[in-house]
């Protein structure tokens, strides 16, 4: 993990990450390089069991269908929901923090504001994170054909980082953004320089990293923050990934099933398939699994605690994903 950062943050930034984590600069003291697992639950290594019945498992599958979550990239030092601590309630000297809801992002401007100043100050860190060992392992299985089609979850475009070619990103990408009028994508990477140069004088430090380019920001921090528009039209631009309350769109979840029905098997990685009950994506990639669950296709689950669908798995491994996979031979 990379995060570039103005100067004087250093010592701010090592305060949030604690002593449990490896911090260090450069010689410009602008950048801090973070390498460890510290958003990974503690689990008890796989057994010799459990590799084997996996190895088994993948053995027999001639079109594997991959899905992917948090887990996965956690192993990568990003946080996702359930490992960060949510600083206190939002107020004038509190900070904001998200997930932003799909409809208060698209009704309310002062929320779009304070949503892009915040993904303005988390891009530089969120981008600059590598694949791991996880990533690169099933890039290997799609290159030698035992994996069918790979679903992922995750919007920090690791996968894509790492090769893989044979995917669908469920819940679509933070390397993009999309007009909400005019439907126009621009590259996230493109928009940085463009939302410096809409804000010369503007500066925040963050309280916490948080999930998806996310930062903590108080209010008063926010102030004075000039949110990006489309450069077509003139109208808002939102990051290109599914909000909370905001639907997965239909062509993409049938794109799912129909990679569903052409694969033998499905491997879950990283994911608790559980998604926040005020969200309507509270059965996005549950649903997948509990088809192939019907159509008497063999269900194996890789990930630190329970997921959703236990009861539907022949196979169900608590441990790291970069422990179990890159045992496994193809």
């Amino acid at each position: 993990m990379r995060l570039i950062l103005g100067k004087g943050t250093v010592n701010h930034i090592k305060s949030i990450l604690g002593p449990t984590r490896k911090c260090y600069t450069t010689s410009s003291a602008n950048t801090v390089f973070v390498e460890d697992l510290n958003f990974v639950p503690p689990t008890d290594s796989a057994t010799s069991d459990d590799i084997q019945r996996l190895q088994d498992f993948v053995h027999a599958s001639k079109r594997l269908l991959v899905i992917t979550g948090a887990g996965l990239s956690t192993e990568s030092g990003l946080p996702d929901y359930r490992s960060v601590k949510s600083p206190p309630q939002a107020g004038k000297d509190r900070p904001v923090i998200g997930p932003v809801m799909y409809q208060d992002f698209v009704k309310n401007t002062h929320v779009r504001r304070g949503n892009w100043a915040r993904n303005y100050v988390g891009w530089p860190g969120f981008s600059s994170h590598r694949p791991n060992v996880s990533h690169r392992a099933l890039v290997q299985w799609e290159r030698r054909g035992k994996l069918h089609w790979l679903v992922t979850q995750n919007v920090d475009d690791l996968h894509r980082k790492a090769g893989s070619k044979k995917m669908t990103e469920l819940h679509g990408s933070a390397f993009r953004a999309a007009c909400l009028s005019c439907k126009h994508v621009v590259p996230r990477s493109e928009l940085q320089q463009v939302i410096s140069d809409m804000n010369p004088h503007w500066d925040a430090v963050p309280f916490e990293i948080r999930p998806d380019a996310d930062v903590a920001l108080t209010p008063e921090q926010i102030e004075g923050f000039r949110a990006p528009h489309c450069g077509k039209c003139g109208g808002p631009l939102k990051p290109d990934m599914v909000y909370f309350g905001e639907c997965v769109p239909r062509d993409t979840v049938q794109l799912v099933f129909d990679k569903l029905e052409e694969s033998d098997s499905v491997l879950v990685a990283g994911s608790s398939l559980h998604v926040c009950k005020s969200s309507s994506m509270v059965y996005s990639a549950y649903r997948f699994v509990s088809a192939a669950h019907k159509q008497n296709k063999p269900v194996a689950i890789l990930n630190i605690g329970p997921t959703r669908a236990d009861k539907l798995a022949g196979l169900k491994i608590n441990s790291r994903c970069g422990e179990v996979l890159t045992k496994l031979e193809i």
